[in-house]
């Protein structure tokens, strides 16, 4: 899915892993496309995605931010509260959070492709 999003991103797209991201990188880019599976009971991935996450949030205020990420049950729970953390942080949400159920189908794909086009 995050190469999905690069792609539709085009060339200026840099994928980085959640541990290696922090609060001072944002500086360094205008858009960002946030990218977690839904894990335990419908939340953020809890050992490095959702402490990285929280470190960033309250940075997020005016700043595009797209969301994605799949599950394998559930109906997309974690996706609607983490758009509101995001709407509560400031951020400016580029357009729904892209979600799947396991792994991505190319409709799926598609719509990762145009989020990441919407940040571009």
């Amino acid at each position: 899915m995050a190469a999905a999003v690069a792609e539709g991103a085009g060339s200026g797209a840099t994928l980085i892993p959640a541990a290696a991201f922090g609060p001072a990188d944002l500086a360094n880019y205008d858009a960002f496309a946030f990218g977690c599976p839904s894990m335990g009971a419908e939340q953020l991935e809890e050992s490095e995605f959702e402490p990285m996450f929280a470190a960033c949030e309250a940075e997020l205020a005016g700043r595009r931010v797209g969301l994605f990420g799949s599950y394998g049950w559930g109906d997309g729970e974690w996706m609607r509260s983490w758009e509101e953390r995001c709407a509560a942080a400031g951020a400016q949400l580029a357009q729904p959070g892209v979600i799947c159920c396991e792994a991505p189908d190319e409709d799926a794909l598609a719509a990762c492709r145009a989020l990441g086009a919407a940040l571009a």
